[in-house]
């Protein structure tokens, strides 16, 4: 038996699964090293989420190469003595050169570290946590997974912005994202639903980030991030699709720096700049302020306006399907936003919805209307399984 580890790295986390691989990829533990750059801790449990092990350091100034080791160290004793063929990495930016994951080293690592400043806030973590594999295990081989890669399918003009050819030739377009888990997604429908995945689907990713991707037979036709991770939908914390006006007033006019606008809107925006309470929706749906409840009809709001959009790039609607957090267990959000589409043929079956069941849309319903759970971890390890049997099978010499 063999193993397979699954990372997804960011600035203050590093979530991860291990897979075994037996006749097929089964997870055996997850969890995630948290607190990073405060109180580092080590959680891990198993796959059905008993806990397996926990441990903690003392000292802020770890790094990720240290962080990681503990954890090396911990999988290797898990896996007592089998081996661990293989890492999965997470890297939200493959620029316009990367579609497809490919094996990690030095002339790739180059070319995503010049993607830095693409994904200011995510990709110099994703890559911080390469380096540290590759430094601590360099005879394993190792895959980088792009969360834009499933976006290549998209025609030529949904990567356009209104902006001088030149940069759009330099790399200013749109790539879109959450693509690991459009593609898990993808994959699920076609097993689950043949007829709807070879259709017109648009699938929603609602979570802490959120997005939204039109799917024509399993392809990605447009999605409602662009450039960055702050287009499209309001999200968490982040502003979603924003008046550029907005951002040269609050330079030219109010004053405010490059560095804190872009804190502004990565960090103060969404859910929790416009309810001023928190990013949670769980916390704002608890709350009977009337900011919490304008922030989650905002939420709903912009989704189902975005949706609009996505229809009329489809040439119609055969299904949606809500994946991630809010998406998967939030029966009110989903209900907001299907009421918002009632225009479109979307009639939501209320006993189904408030019970996550895997179909929620009325027998009536003119556009079916599913609740997928999403796995990118999943996704990132049978990228990686793919991408060593390639190179096994690859002719030397």
């Amino acid at each position: 038996m063999k193993g397979l580890l699954s990372l997804n790295a960011g600035s203050s986390s590093i979530k991860f699964s291990l897979f075994t691989l037996e006749d097929e990829l089964c997870l055996s533990a997850h969890g995630q090293i948290e607190k990073i750059g405060l109180a580092p801790a080590l959680r891990v449990a198993d796959a059905q989420g008993q806990p397996l092990h926990h441990q903690s350091w003392n000292d802020p100034a770890l790094t990720h190469e240290a962080l990681l080791g503990g954890l090396l160290d911990w999988v290797m004793g898990h896996l007592d003595g089998r081996e661990l063929i293989g890492i999965g990495h997470r890297v939200v930016h493959g620029g316009a050169r990367f579609s497809e994951p490919c094996l990690v080293g030095g002339a790739v690592m180059e070319a995503l570290a010049a993607l830095n400043d693409l994904a200011p806030l995510h990709q110099p973590h994703n890559l911080a946590a390469i380096e540290a594999t590759l430094a601590l295990r360099p005879d394993l081989p190792q895959v980088a997974c792009f969360d834009t890669a499933f976006h290549h399918a998209m025609p030529v003009l949904a990567t356009w912005l209104g902006l001088p050819r030149a940069l759009h030739d330099a790399g200013v377009r749109r790539y879109g994202f959450h693509g690991l888990s459009y593609e898990f997604i993808a994959r699920q429908l076609a097993a689950l639903d043949p007829d709807l995945a070879g259709g017109r689907v648009i699938a929603a990713h609602l979570g802490n980030g959120a997005s939204l991707c039109a799917m024509k037979a399993g392809q990605s036709v447009d999605t409602s991030m662009g450039f960055s991770a702050l287009d499209g939908l309001m999200m968490g914390t982040r502003c979603g699709t924003l008046d550029a006006g907005a951002v040269l007033h609050l330079m030219l006019q109010r004053g405010m720096s490059a560095q804190g606008v872009q804190d502004m809107l990565y960090r103060r925006s969404g859910l929790l700049g416009v309810s001023g309470l928190s990013s949670d929706m769980r916390e704002l749906a608890a709350s009977a302020a009337p900011e919490a409840e304008e922030a989650i009809a905002l939420f709903a709001w912009r989704a189902a306006r975005e949706a609009g959009g996505l229809m009329s790039v489809l040439g119609g609607l055969d299904g949606i399907v809500f994946t991630a957090g809010i998406g998967e267990h939030d029966a009110a959000m989903r209900a907001r936003i299907c009421a918002h589409l009632r225009w479109a043929g979307v009639e939501i079956d209320p006993q189904a919805n408030a019970i996550h069941a895997p179909v929620i849309s009325a027998p009536a319903s003119a556009i079916r209307v599913r609740v997928i759970p999403t796995d990118e971890e999943r996704m990132i390890a049978l990228h990686t399984l793919s991408a060593i049997k390639e190179q096994a099978d690859a002719p030397t010499g």
